[in-house]
C-alpha cells in the first residue's frame, strides 16, 4: 500500500467529524481531498483503515458496479472497531444492527426493493398528489397562525413529510411523535441534543451502542404490533404489503420486516424533512434568489434540487471491494472499505460551478443526494414531489422571509440537516 495515499490525519479526522457537519466546516476537509487526494486512504486509530471518496465522477463509478463493491459485506454506515464489534457480539457475527435494502447485495436486495417499489413509482404517487397538497396547505395555514415568526424545522419542516409518510405506512396521525422521536433519536444519535444520550457528549462505546439498540428495539415493538394486525387484516396501506411480503414463495422474518418498517418510516421522512428546511435557509440566505423563484414559479423544480443538493441529508454510505479493482487511476484492493462522501461529489467544481452557492436556477442539477444505481433511492420521486408541492402552496403566499436569529445544523456524519431555523415572515 503507498504511503502517498494516506490522508493526514487531521483531513481524515475532519472529514467523519459529527461535529464538522454542524460548524460545515467539513466541506474544507472534502475540498482538500478533491484537489490532493480524492481516493485517499484513512488510517485513524481505534478505526479499520477506509478510504474517502470524495469526486463525483469516482462515487457515480463505484455506486453502478454493485457486483464489484458491496453494500452488506461489512458495516454499510461508518463505525469504530470497538463499534463494530460490539455489533457483531449483539449479532452473533452480523456487522448490521437492521437489515434493510441499504445492507443488502444481490440476490436480496432486488427481491427486497421490489415488494414496495411499485408503491413509490411516478405514475403511483401521483395519484397522492391531491392528499399530499390539502396536507401541505393545512401546514402553510399553520405557518400564518403562528403570526410571522417560527422554528421552520421544529414547527413545519418536521411535520409535514412525516405526515406524508406515515398515511401511507398506515401509522395512525396519534402515533407521530413517538416516529419523530424514535427517528431523531435514531439519526441524531451523534447530536447530544436530539440522542437519546440525555444531553450527554461524546457518548461511545457499550453506552453508545446500548442507546442505539434501544431505540431499535423500541421501532420492532412498535411494528411487531402493526405486522401483527396486518397480516390478520390487511388493509391499503404499505404496512399491509410489508407485514405480507414474501421471498421466493416464503414470508419474509420478522426481523427483515421491522428493518424494512424502520426505513420507510425513518428515511421516508428526515431526509425530506431536512432539504425542505435546506431550501427555507438557502432562500433566507439569498435574497436574490428568493425573488427569483418568487418571480418565476416554474423555478420551483429547480429550488427543489437545488436544496436536495446544497444540504445532501445523507452524509455517507460505506462500500467494500469484492476485487482488486481501479477507480479514478486509484488502485483499490479486495477488501477495502470506501467512504462514499456524498456532500463532496455534490460540490465537485468539476461538476457544479460555484458549486458552494445557493442557486435556484441551476442546470442541469447532476447532484448524487439519491445515491446512484441499485442503491437510488426508492422515495426520490416522492420526496420532490412532496417538496414541490409544498413550495407551490407556500410561494405565492410568502411576501417577505429572512433569518429570525441563527440557523443551526446537526451534529452527525451520517445523517444529518437543519436542526433549528428561526424565520421571520410575511404570508398573504
Amino acid at each position: 500500500m503507498s504511503g502517498a495515499d494516506r490522508i493526514p490525519d487531521e483531513i481524515a479526522f475532519k472529514a467523519i467529524d459529527p461535529k464538522a457537519y454542524a460548524d460545515d466546516s467539513v466541506h474544507d476537509a472534502f475540498r482538500w481531498l478533491r484537489a490532493n487526494n480524492p481516493l485517499g486512504r484513512a488510517e485513524l486509530e481505534g478505526v479499520a483503515p477506509f478510504r474517502i471518496v470524495t469526486r463525483h465522477a469516482d462515487i457515480l463509478e463505484i455506486s453502478r458496479q454493485n457486483d464489484l463493491f458491496h453494500s452488506g459485506d461489512l458495516a454499510s454506515t461508518f463505525t469504530t472497531l470497538e463499534g463494530d464489534r460490539l455489533v457483531r457480539e449483539m449479532t452473533g457475527g452480523s456487522p448490521h444492527l437492521v437489515r434493510t435494502l441499504v445492507q443488502m447485495d444481490a440476490p436480496d436486495h432486488p427481491k427486497y426493493r421490489i415488494m414496495t417499489q411499485s408503491w413509490f413509482l411516478p405514475q403511483n404517487i401521483r395519484k397522492l398528489e391531491d392528499r399530499i397538497r390539502q396536507i401541505a396547505r393545512e401546514h402553510v395555514d399553520r405557518m400564518a397562525a403562528l403570526g410571522g415568526e417560527c422554528d421552520f424545522v421544529g414547527e413545519i419542516a418536521l411535520y409535514y413529510p412525516l405526515r406524508v409518510i406515515m398515511e401511507i405506512l398506515g401509522v395512525p396521525p396519534e402515533d407521530e411523535p413517538r416516529m419523530l422521536k424514535l427517528t431523531q433519536e435514531l439519526f441524531g444519535a451523534q447530536d447530544p441534543e436530539l440522542s437519546r444520550s440525555g444531553g450527554k457528549e461524546n457518548l461511545q462505546g457499550p453506552e453508545a451502542m446500548a442507546a442505539l439498540q434501544g431505540v431499535i428495539a423500541d421501532f420492532f415493538m412498535y411494528f411487531k404490533a402493526i405486522t401483527d394486525d396486518r397480516k390478520a387484516n390487511p388493509r391499503g396501506d404499505l404496512a399491509s404489503v410489508i407485514a405480507n411480503g414474501k421471498l421466493d414463495g416464503e414470508p419474509i422474518n420478522d426481523f427483515e420486516a421491522m428493518s424494512y418498517y424502520v426505513i420507510v418510516a425513518t428515511a421516508g421522512h428526515d431526509t425530506t424533512s431536512s432539504s425542505t428546511a435546506g431550501a427555507i435557509w438557502g432562500l433566507c440566505a439569498n435574497s436574490g434568489e428568493f425573488a427569483k423563484v418568487k418571480a418565476d414559479p416554474s423555478l420551483i423544480g429547480g429550488l427543489v434540487d437545488e436544496s436536495i443538493r446544497w444540504i445532501t441529508p445523507v452524509k455517507h454510505f460505506m462500500r467494500s471491494a469484492t476485487a482488486d479493482a481501479e477507480v479514478g487511476g486509484h488502485r483499490i484492493e479486495k477488501g477495502e472499505w470506501l467512504w462514499l462522501a456524498y456532500p463532496s461529489g455534490n460540490r465537485d467544481e468539476a461538476v457544479f460551478e460555484d458549486p458552494d452557492a445557493f442557486r435556484v436556477d441551476r442546470s442541469p442539477n447532476k447532484h448524487l443526494a439519491f445515491g446512484y444505481g441499485a442503491h437510488l433511492c426508492l422515495g426520490q420521486h416522492l420526496a420532490k414531489m412532496e417538496m414541490r408541492i409544498l413550495f407551490e402552496e407556500l410561494l405565492p403566499r410568502l411576501k417577505s422571509l429572512e433569518f429570525a436569529g441563527e440557523p443551526k445544523l446537526s451534529a452527525g456524519s451520517f445523517v444529518s440537516g437543519p436542526k433549528h431555523l428561526p424565520i421571520r415572515y410575511s404570508l398573504t
